[in-house]
């Protein structure tokens, strides 16, 4: 579960910084000034770590106080792991803000569930050979899944298998280069069409 809400916390930093900017309808004046669009979306990024390694080191502390979980036993065996979790969410967070700005701030509430809807197929509270098979083809593609299937063995005495931690870590990759393309993808549209001149924190008309 905190792995999990970490990588909420991860996608979340992304989308909130956009609807920051959205709310406050300074969405025009950020690509009215000589802000590139690789800088924007680094800035989110980097608002996101952040914000999410606050909720992190925060959840951790909780975690150890409260319910005397020690993660010091896993010691680096934890940082490849957090680092798939990181990508997938920063790509979750870009995808995200790209389906708002392209179909306006009312569809947020498309962006809030999807921790939710993708939990089931990202093995995060069942193990890979437990899922139906028509949900396996799925999980396959998620990065979170290997994270959640190379941690139970690890949390069960085993020691942890490169090349599905690899295989996660490149999938990771390929989505957040997926949801820059998209982004960028939509914010050329948007530019075009003019809907980024008609764009305000209520509707997109």
């Amino acid at each position: 579960m905190l792995l999990w809400d970490f990588q909420a916390r991860v996608m979340q930093g992304v989308t909130m910084a956009f609807f920051e900017d959205v709310w406050s309808r300074n969405f025009l004046n950020i690509f009215a000034s000589p802000l590139r669009l690789p800088e924007y979306l680094g800035g989110l990024v980097l608002s996101s770590i952040a914000t999410s390694a606050v909720g992190l080191a925060v959840m951790l502390l909780v975690a150890v106080a409260a319910f005397g979980l020690s993660f010091a036993a896993y010691g680096l065996l934890l940082a490849p792991f957090l680092l798939v979790l990181f990508l997938f969410g920063i790509a979750l967070g870009i995808a995200g803000a790209a389906v708002v700005l392209r179909l306006g701030p009312s569809a947020e509430w498309f962006i809030w569930p999807i921790p939710a809807v993708l939990s089931p197929f990202a093995c995060v509270f069942y193990p890979l050979a437990t899922l139906p098979a028509w949900m396996r083809p799925g999980a396959r593609l998620l990065p979170p899944s290997y994270v959640f299937e190379g941690m139970r063995a690890v949390v069960a005495g085993g020691a942890p298998r490169g090349a599905p931690l690899v295989w996660g870590s490149l999938l990771a990759a390929f989505y957040i280069l997926l949801a820059c393309w998209i982004f960028r993808s939509v914010h050329r549209y948007a530019v075009r069409t003019g809907l980024v001149a008609r764009y305000s924190a209520e509707t997109v008309s």
